[in-house]
């Protein structure tokens, strides 16, 4: 299992739009084989970020459902990205 987590800027005049232009891929993603969660957020304090997160249980399931990633709409309205795949080794109660 791993975790997809980082930030989307886009222009704060267009972050809810962008977001709202989300909605059918999360959707899409939660009920995915292999996705136990998936989450895209407005940022609290930054009006140009967005929050990513996602839980998959494999690359493969995970690629099948990305496929080439955002469309081209979506992908130009992104002005800067810092997303990192993180393994997880164990998973223990906070």
């Amino acid at each position: 299992m791993f975790i997809v987590a980082g930030t989307l800027y886009v222009d704060p005049a267009r972050r809810d739009a962008y977001l709202a232009s989300c909605t059918d891929v999360i959707r899409a993603a939660r009920s995915a084989p292999g996705c136990v969660d998936f989450a895209v957020s407005a940022d609290l304090v930054e009006p140009g970020r967005i929050n990513v997160y996602e839980r998959w249980e494999s690359d493969e399931q995970l690629l099948d459902f990305r496929g080439a990633g955002p469309d081209g709409e979506q992908a130009a309205t992104i002005l800067g990205a810092e997303v990192h795949k993180f393994r997880i080794s164990g998973v223990e109660a906070p």
